[in-house]
């Protein structure tokens, strides 16, 4: 007898089955807060994205405000968000260039409840809600933490440090407290390369930065690589003391560190210069006087400590 059954070719179908990178992303979406995107706003700050972790998060470019944002479109205590659970508002503070949603001005002190992907303007700076568990959060967030990188060593890359100088300087005013700058880079780095290779030279500019943001810099303190073997470290509340001890420490540690591929030992020394800022001293002026510091110690030996 016959079976005239058909056989299923199951030969072109296509199984599909979730992969490591997707359930992670789908895992940390389910966790991940509702924020604030901004869509347009100044250099630096497109892009960035604000967790809304907490009530009363105000927006405005005082820098004591949780979303600072330096526009002067935007009044110093412009607006707030207000959680309540899973619902967020947004509240105008009694702004002068207003806030709207969607198109439509807000009253002040009169809150609005947020929608997925509803559209925000504060002065001229346009924002995009997107609700708690958004997949799109996490994929902005990667995205943007991966631009302001520096793609070798994982430290803050110049552009970053572009914009985070002036905006060091202005809460170092509104704060009242001191700010210090430590630029250092790598003595001989040439010899280096032409020695052991570029690959043992990019071990060597990744291996330090592992050094100094494991063990022995804070949370936040913001470290960049400027440019080729040379890194920038602002240390926000930090008095010059404070600043030539960090920089003396930095020096001894890549000194004594064993920077070893294989069997290769790479001898690693760093000059440094580290300066405090003076008075309403303005970033431009700060960084070129720490610059000059680091110059005075590769002029003078090397492996060495100046404060200027």
């Amino acid at each position: 007898m016959v079976d005239d059954e058909k056989t299923v070719d199951t030969s072109e179908k296509t199984s599909i089955v979730a992969s490591e990178t997707f359930k992670k992303g789908m895992a940390a979406a389910d966790v991940s807060p509702p924020v604030v995107v901004v869509l347009i706003g100044p250099q630096g700050y497109v892009g960035k994205q604000y967790p809304i972790t907490q009530s009363d998060i105000v927006i405005g470019r005082s820098v004591e405000c949780q979303i600072y944002i330096d526009d002067r479109s935007l009044s110093r205590s412009h607006a707030k968000f207000v959680a309540v659970g899973h619902d967020v508002s947004i509240i105008d503070l009694g702004s002068t260039n207003k806030t709207v949603v969607n198109g439509n001005v807000l009253p002040p002190l009169s809150p609005c409840l947020l929608k997925n992907n509803d559209q925000l303007r504060t002065g001229n700076v346009i924002f995009k809600f997107l609700e708690q568990g958004n997949i799109e959060a996490v994929s902005n967030m990667a995205i943007y933490e991966k631009s302001q990188r520096d793609a070798l060593t994982g430290a803050y890359s110049k552009g970053a440090l572009i914009d985070k100088g002036p905006e060091a300087i202005k809460r170092a005013d509104v704060l009242d407290e001191p700010l210090s700058v430590v630029v250092f880079d790598i003595d001989f780095f040439k010899k280096i390369n032409d020695t052991y290779g570029h690959p043992i030279g990019d071990f060597v500019l990744k291996e330090l930065v592992a050094v100094i943001t494991t063990k022995l810099i804070r949370s936040n303190d913001f470290l960049a690589r400027y440019g080729g073997e040379e890194f920038v470290l602002i240390l926000s509340g930090a008095n010059s003391d404070k600043a030539s001890e960090v920089g003396e420490r930095i020096r001894q540690t890549i000194e004594s560190h064993q920077f070893k591929v294989e069997d290769k030992l790479i001898p690693v020394t760093i000059s440094v210069g580290v300066t405090t800022r003076v008075g309403k001293e303005d970033w431009a002026t700060m960084f070129d006087r720490t610059d000059k510091a680091l110059y005075t110690s590769k002029q003078t030996g090397r492996n060495k400590v100046t404060t200027k």
